[in-house]
């Protein structure tokens, strides 16, 4: 074997291996209808996922586990089988098991939040810390968070989108997510909202 064949064959293998280490990154979550938590109106389906375990958190946000910080992140999938291509204006809310409702937090807003902290009970008051401000970056401004929102804003027909909406409130049994803000886009005709029981998948 010539030294040029051995060269190549030696840069061939550090790409492979660059390529390995790329993909230990990426997130790849399956189609919209293999979740148990999924809703299908004509021939779009929408399926949605609360991630609270540790395993599942560590495969979409490695390190940090937003459930920590108050932050219930939940996986969004979008499949379109229609003709039409849908322009994507997503606007989600929780519902609680008592018929209260959380707006989702956008995932911009989440790198300034602190968390919550445990009150002191003992000892004289306090003043009142003020608000962090908006320059000071917390324990969820890892790229990850806000990489993985859902961001897509037309979806051409036959195709898939997915990614996280962030909530501040923690996974309650009974709970349902409603989703918003799908329209064709051709005609600007809204469908009608997905409400999709969030059951662990």
């Amino acid at each position: 074997m010539n030294r040029v064949r051995v060269l190549a064959l030696i840069l061939l293998s550090i790409t492979v291996a660059s390529a390995g280490d790329k993909d230990k990154g990426k997130f790849e979550p399956g189609p919209a209808a293999s979740y148990a938590s999924h809703q299908t109106q004509g021939k779009i389906t929408v399926a949605a996922a609360p991630y609270v375990t540790e395993e599942q958190v560590r495969s979409a946000f490695g390190k940090v586990d937003p459930n920590k910080y108050g932050i219930l992140p939940v996986l969004v999938v979008i499949q379109n089988d229609s003709r039409q291509a849908l322009k994507l204006d997503l606007k989600a809310e929780y519902e609680n098991p008592d018929g209260s409702h959380v707006e989702a937090t956008p995932a911009g807003d989440l790198a300034y939040l602190r968390g919550a902290k445990t009150p002191h009970v003992t000892g004289p008051p306090t003043i009142p810390i003020p608000l962090p401000r908006r320059n000071k970056k917390g324990p969820l401004s890892e790229w990850e968070i806000e990489g993985r929102a859902f961001a897509v804003k037309m979806l051409p027909a036959g195709q898939s989108a997915n990614g996280f909406v962030y909530f501040q409130t923690s996974a309650k049994p009974g709970s349902h997510l409603y989703l918003s803000g799908l329209r064709e886009a051709a005609t600007g005709k809204e469908l009608f909202y997905f409400e999709i029981p969030l059951n662990a998948n």
